[in-house]
């Protein structure tokens, strides 16, 4: 019997690159990543060997905004499992170029759907939604459960709850295993320095090796996350997949660990031998017009369905965030930009 595939797109991210390791250790399933061309390919450093020499592993150059691509990264991977992974997945950039996101996030996933739909209509499909649909929640509804209004509070946010409906509605219209989540705040090694915490520890780590000032500069510090692992969400999505799977079905998906953003900055900077230096400034660019300031997950639906729950310490997730920024400063630092 022929190997179970397994379609990641945006496999080159954060979440796609430990999503791919772990399916390559946990599993025996091929796995298929969809990347642009030019797309980084720096996260994927772990198992590039392997793509190298075709160790269940293989890459396909596909675009979201290019319906003949995806059709035929989809016709060529045949797969029998598909993570929708890929976005325009920066808040604060959508703010500048909401029709390149709506674009990539809503018609993309239309796009990926539709090829599924004519080439692999038996696939279980999970699509990456996000908790920024909720938007603007009031306190008494926390903590946010999955039939909280949405109240989008960016482009992106906006482009995410299309992409929300587009799955949900790919499930009832033609009978597919579509699967949506909206996962709450998630980090670790490798996250964008476009995300606040992942920034923090990136100048942290700057300033540990002197290429900048000792001051880090932030946006808004008092919304509320609550902080999961990216290694914890990936072992979720693969319970999504696999347990029980539910056409349809969508899910909030989060940690258990919330706090302010300055809660995360304060931490970040207590891990360094730098903390006694280092001053907080807060930049006017990097606050986002609107924000969506209170994100609480309740996850007792996806809980019940799967027995997923998070395993990994928020302490633990923060040092190894700023481990991955003092690695790649100390090799790279000399090229980096303070954003």
């Amino acid at each position: 019997m022929a190997a179970r595939r397994a379609l990641i797109t945006g496999i080159t991210g954060m979440v796609g690159s430990h999503l791919a390791e772990f399916l390559l250790e946990k599993t025996d399933w091929d796995v298929i990543g969809m990347c642009r061309w030019r797309s980084p390919l720096d996260n994927l450093v772990n198992i590039a060997h392997r793509i190298n020499s075709k160790d269940r592993v293989s890459l396909l150059y596909g675009d979201l905004r290019d319906t003949m691509s995806i059709q035929k990264v989809v016709a060529d991977a045949k797969p029998d499992y598909v993570f929708h992974l890929a976005a325009q997945s920066f808040p604060r950039t959508s703010f500048d170029s909401p029709l390149d996101t709506m674009d990539t996030n809503v018609q993309g996933t239309v796009r990926v759907l539709d090829a599924l739909k004519q080439h692999a209509p038996k696939a279980i499909i999970h699509v990456c939604a996000s908790s920024e649909v909720f938007g603007r929640v009031p306190k008494e509804k926390l903590p946010i459960d999955e039939e909280c209004t949405f109240h989008p509070a960016s482009p992106y946010a906006i482009s995410k709850v299309g992409t929300d409906l587009v799955g949900r509605f790919y499930a009832e219209a033609y009978g597919m295993t579509v699967m949506t989540t909206r996962m709450f705040t998630h980090t670790g090694p490798r996250r964008g320095d476009v995300f606040a915490e992942s920034t923090f520890a990136k100048q942290i780590a700057m300033i540990e090796h002197n290429r900048i000032p000792p001051i880090v500069k932030v946006g808004n510090l008092q919304s509320l996350r609550t902080v999961a692992d990216v290694r914890d969400a990936v072992r979720a999505y693969y319970m999504l997949v696999t347990v029980k799977p539910t056409a349809g079905a969508y899910y909030n998906i989060g940690g258990v660990h919330s706090c302010t953003v300055k809660d995360i900055l304060d931490t970040l900077i207590s891990f360094s031998p730098a903390k006694d230096a280092i001053k907080v400034e807060v930049d006017p660019d990097r606050l986002r017009p609107i924000d969506a300031d209170l994100q609480v997950p309740n996850t007792a639906k996806f809980h019940a369905h799967t027995g997923w729950k998070p395993e990994i310490p928020y302490e633990k997730t923060l040092r190894d965030l700023l481990d991955y920024w003092r690695a790649r400063v100390a090799t790279e630092g000399d090229r980096f930009l303070t954003r």
